[in-house]
């Protein structure tokens, strides 16, 4: 089990560009831009978001992926949460793999009683630009994401725009992440912290 601690941070459309500017002289370079679709699972009584988790196959250019999420905590933008991920051989998810994998109860048997029920409820399809970047001796994903969560409802399809900032520390002490959203916060205008994921806001757009 991996904790994922992470600032998320929304970005109004005309900093996009400021952003980017500002990561490739942080970071000293260009960042790396991959094309990701994620596919989102519940039960159709939206059993998975009941008990405070997520479930999502995710597509990138190396193959694919399932992700098993809890909600956990979000305060001021920075997001704590126990996730468990791993590569899939295809566009299939892989229950048992996952059920091996967690190793918090609760959330092991929120995943077993939905599984025989799921279906795929809503998308997020987005580009992500990637920096890694290191402060105080710690090393954090930088990420800025710019595409749509997508949710057919219904026979229409229903958007909503994505359009973000995603600090994830990968190595090192918390603080050194909350320092660079600061840094980051004092040179792009407009940055406000975001406590809803996109999982959160799939479930939202197919709620109307």
């Amino acid at each position: 089990m991996g904790m994922e601690r992470e600032i998320k941070l929304a970005l109004p459309a005309s900093q996009v560009k400021a952003a980017t500017q500002w990561f490739v002289a942080r970071a000293g370079g260009d960042g790396q831009a991959v094309k990701l679709a994620n596919i989102y699972f519940d039960t159709p009584e939206l059993a998975l978001a009941s008990s405070k988790s997520a479930l999502r196959l995710r597509h990138t250019p190396d193959g694919w992926l399932q992700t098993f999420k809890t909600v956990g905590e979000a305060q001021n933008g920075l997001h704590s949460r126990h996730e468990w991920e791993m590569p899939v051989a295809g566009e299939q998810l892989e229950i048992d793999a996952l059920l091996r994998e967690c190793d918090e109860p609760d959330a092991a048997q929120a995943l077993r009683d939905a599984s025989p029920g799921l279906i795929a409820l809503f998308r997020t399809d987005f580009t992500r630009t990637l920096w890694n970047v290191e402060l105080d001796g710690a090393v954090i994903e930088a990420a800025i994401d710019q595409g749509d969560v997508l949710a057919d409802v219904n026979g229409d399809t229903r958007r909503s725009p994505i359009s973000e900032i995603e600090l994830e520390l990968k190595s090192g002490d918390e603080a050194a992440l909350n320092a660079l959203a600061a840094e980051l916060g004092k040179q792009i205008a407009g940055l406000a912290p975001d406590n809803v994921s996109k999982a959160q806001r799939g479930y939202r757009l197919r709620a109307g």
